[in-house]
C-alpha cells in the first residue's frame, strides 16, 4: 500500500469534555502538549491542584529570574504538531509531537518528500530513511521529534489499513490491562482515583542548598505518611541535580523506600549516570524522557547503568525506536516504562505489548475533586479506572479524531 501523502497538521477539536479519553491538564502532560481544547469540569475542585503554584526542580534552577518553574523558561508558542499520513486507498492515520514550526517544517520540507510513494507496510525501511536523513542536521533532538509524529502515524496508517489495533501488530497482546502509577503531587486524591503507586516532582535542587535538602525530605515524608508503606513512591527529579547532590539526597531519602529516582542528571552526560550507578548501587535508577534515539538507550543496557528507561514515544523516534529500545532492554534485564505511557494511546498500545513494560505512568492533570472523566482530552483514549486502563482495541491506535479538526500547519 503506497503512502501518498505526508504532512504537518494542527489539530482543532470541539471545545468539549469527553468520556473516553485521558486525563489531561498540567503543563507537563502529554495530552496537554497535544493541544486539546480547554473546558470546565461539571464538578467544582476542592481545591486548586498543585501543579497552579508548585516549585519544581528544573536545569534553570540555578537562575533565580526562572527559577520556580519550567514553564517560565520554556519556548511559549512551540505547541503540538500532528502529522497525517494518506494511503492510496484514502486510509489515514496521525501520530503527535511537540515543539511547533521547527518540527512542522522537518515533516514538510523534509521527511515528506522522501517517504511518499513509499510501501506504508515497509516499516523498518521507513524508520531507517528517517533515522539516516537526518544525520546532516543531527538526528536528536528537533528531528526525533519530527520523526516520531511520522512514525507513529505510520503505525496508525497501517494498522487501519489491516484492520487491527496497533498492539496486536507488535505481537498481541502481553497482558489483560496496564496498571498504572499517578505522576503529579495531590497524592491522597490520587489514592482516592484507585492508584497504588504514586511519583512526585521534586521541588528543590542544588540552588537551594541544605535547606532544600531538608525541604525535600519532608516533602516526601509528608507523602510517604499520606500513602502509608503499601505504596511504591518515587521521585521525578528532572535534569535538575548533579552527581554529588543526587547522593546527599539519595542518602537522606532511604528510609522512605522509594522505588527509583528519576532523571536525576542533564540527560547528555553519560558518564555521570555511571558514576551515579556506581555511588548508589542499591537506588533504583530511571532516565531516558530526554534521550533521543535508540543508541543512548543501547549504552545504558550494555553499562547497566540504569534499572529503568522511559522514552518518550511522541519525542524519542516514535514506536519503531521504542521497539528497538525494548529488545536491548529485555535482552539486559532493564524494564521500560515509557514516559507518559498510560495516558496517551501511543504508550498504551506499546506497553500492552512488551513483556519489559510491567507499568505504565499516568499524568493527573485532575485537580482534587474533579473526575478524570471530566478533563479535555482525545477521544479514543482509555481513561484509567481504579489505576488500570485497557487500551482501545479498535484499529490503529483506535484514535477517535474526525479528519475535519485536522487543518495543514502551514496554512
Amino acid at each position: 500500500m503506497k503512502i501518498t501523502d505526508i504532512r504537518a497538521v494542527k489539530l482543532q477539536m470541539p471545545n468539549t469534555t469527553r468520556s473516553s479519553s485521558p486525563a489531561a491538564a498540567s503543563v507537563t502532560s502529554p495530552q496537554h502538549a497535544a493541544g486539546h481544547p480547554a473546558s470546565t469540569p461539571k464538578t467544582p475542585p476542592r481545591r486548586t491542584g498543585w501543579a497552579e503554584d508548585a516549585e519544581v526542580a528544573n536545569p534553570m534552577s540555578r537562575y533565580p529570574h526562572v527559577k520556580r518553574h519550567r514553564s517560565m523558561w520554556l519556548p511559549k508558542d512551540w505547541g503540538a504538531v500532528w502529522c497525517k499520513v494518506t494511503l492510496e486507498d484514502g486510509t489515514w492515520g496521525v501520530g503527535s509531537t511537540a515543539h511547533g514550526r521547527p518540527v512542522a517544517a522537518v515533516i514538510d520540507d523534509h521527511l515528506a518528500p522522501q517517504l511518499i510513494g513509499q510501501d506504508v507496510m515497509a516499516g523498518e525501511k521507513l524508520a531507517d530513511m528517517m533515522f539516516r536523513l537526518t544525520k546532516p542536521y543531527g538526528t536528536v533532538g528537533l528531528a526525533s521529534y519530527a520523526i516520531s509524529a511520522v512514525d507513529l502515524a505510520l503505525w496508525d496508517a497501517r494498522g487501519k489499513a489491516l484492520q487491527k489495533p496497533v498492539y496486536e501488530l507488535l505481537g498481541g497482546p502481553q497482558k489483560d490491562a496496564l496498571p498504572c502509577y499517578a505522576t503529579g503531587n495531590d497524592v491522597d486524591w490520587y489514592r482516592e482515583l484507585g492508584f497504588k503507586a504514586f511519583k512526585l516532582a521534586c521541588p528543590y535542587g542544588p540552588a537551594d542548598g541544605l535547606d532544600g535538602l531538608k525541604k525535600n525530605e519532608d516533602f516526601i515524608a509528608h507523602a510517604r505518611e499520606q500513602i502509608g508503606a503499601d505504596s511504591e513512591l518515587m521521585l521525578d527529579c528532572w535534569m535538575a541535580f548533579d552527581v554529588e547532590y543526587t547522593v546527599r539526597l539519595a542518602e537522606r531519602l532511604r528510609p522512605y523506600g522509594l522505588k527509583w529516582m528519576e532523571e536525576c542528571l542533564l540527560s547528555e552526560d553519560l558518564d555521570a549516570h555511571l558514576a551515579l550507578r556506581q555511588r548508589l548501587p542499591w537506588q533504583g535508577l530511571a532516565t531516558g524522557e530526554h534521550w533521543y534515539t535508540h543508541m543512548p538507550f543501547q549504552w545504558a543496557c550494555a553499562h547497566r547503568a540504569v534499572d529503568i528507561l522511559q522514552p518518550d514515544l511522541t519525542w524519542v523516534g516514535g514506536l519503531s525506536t521504542c521497539v528497538k529500545i525494548a529488545a536491548s532492554a529485555d535482552a539486559a534485564g532493564i524494564t521500560v516504562l515509557p514516559h507518559g505511557g498510560g495516558g496517551t494511546a501511543f504508550g498504551q498500545h506499546f506497553t500492552m505489548a512488551m513483556g519489559c513494560s510491567p507499568l505504565a505512568e499516568y499524568f493527573i492533570g485532575s485537580p482534587p475533586g474533579v473526575p478524570l472523566e471530566e478533563l479535555p482530552g482525545l477521544p479514543g483514549v482509555a481513561i484509567a479506572k481504579d489505576g488500570v486502563v485497557i487500551p482501545s482495541d479498535a484499529p490503529g491506535f483506535g484514535l477517535q479524531v474526525d479528519e475535519g479538526w485536522l487543518e495543514p500547519f502551514f496554512a
